[in-house]
């Protein structure tokens, strides 16, 4: 496949690597010294075994790199418009436009550029952090779930199997609505504690005071998937499943954590702050979200206002 990744951060840089064992890769980002380092030396994934090097090609402009297969989408959820936008020469009537981004209605965006057919959403369970320009941390694995918006997914079999071949294990589902709430019970409970006590992923679970916070997060996130109708989640069940996954990844870092430490925007707003919209307009009570959603904003200000 002819595959183009928008954004060159973490999670593109993984599944830009990854992918192009198989695949034509190229990696889309303004980066002009992350650019050049991935053209020059590859991309290095560190791996608990060592570092593993992957050769996808990388560009700053795509006028000239012709119709995609598909395009994966991987910069922060602010971004994605003005993304699409400037590369849109990349999309033909075949193009298939993919979000594995963090955080929920992605799909609107998508569908500004291509129709139904062609609008995939997914989650993924890996987790990536970057050590340095082409150099990431692959700091956890699981399960990939890709999907069409009105079902008839077994359409995608074919992405899926290439994505499992490459070193995902991904499957299509008529039910990845329900994946990606899935995935975002972890980003809420989860990840914006680490972003906030600036922790990896198994502090949570080795501290009694942030694996509190973690349950009481998880549970306001489960009552409001289960008022949305989304699905019938086990709140037990949900708290079980993140204990698992930081057990896997307890040396991860997550990219809210990263955003925070570097001083950059974060995409709190589209995580934690879908869960609080949904809660408005369901009358859900939802209060930890709440002050994660303005304590992260806080420290955007204070990053951005240079207070030690």
């Amino acid at each position: 496949m002819r595959i183009s990744i928008l954004g060159a951060g973490a999670m593109g840089m993984l599944f830009g690597g990854y992918l192009s064992q198989r695949n034509d890769v190229w990696l889309i980002d303004v980066n002009k010294d992350r650019i050049t380092k991935i053209n020059s030396d590859g991309v290095a994934v560190r791996e608990t075994d060592g570092d593993m090097i992957f050769y996808p090609r990388a560009a700053e402009e795509s006028e000239s790199l012709g119709k995609m297969d598909l395009i994966l989408v991987f910069v922060k959820a602010m971004y994605t418009c003005s993304a699409l936008e400037a590369n849109r020469c990349l999309i033909g009537p075949d193009t298939y436009l993919m979000s594995l981004q963090n955080g929920v209605g992605h799909e609107v965006k998508l569908l500004r550029f291509s129709d139904r057919d062609h609008v995939i959403i997914g989650s993924t369970q890996h987790n990536s952090s970057i050590i340095d320009n082409g150099h990431v941390n692959h700091g956890g694995r699981g399960k990939t779930f890709i999907g069409l918006l009105d079902g008839h997914s077994d359409r995608l079999r074919s992405i899926a199997k290439n994505f499992s071949a490459c070193g995902f294990d991904c499957a299509t589902s008529d039910e990845v609505k329900e994946q990606i709430w899935r995935k975002l019970f972890l980003n809420t409970s989860a990840s914006v504690l680490t972003a906030m006590l600036q922790v990896p992923l198994g502090f949570i679970l080795d501290d009694p005071y942030a694996g509190s916070l973690m349950e009481k997060l998880a549970r306001e996130a489960v009552a409001v998937a289960n008022a949305e109708g989304i699905a019938s989640f086990d709140v037990d069940c949900i708290v079980a499943d993140i204990k698992e996954l930081l057990t896997n990844a307890k040396d991860g870092y997550t990219s809210i954590y990263a955003d925070v430490k570097n001083g950059t925007y974060t995409e709190v707003d589209t995580i934690s702050g879908s869960v609080v919209d949904a809660a408005k307009r369901l009358d859900v009570p939802v209060p930890f979200h709440e002050m994660a959603v303005s304590l992260i904003h806080a420290m955007e200000n204070k990053n951005r206002n240079h207070i030690n």
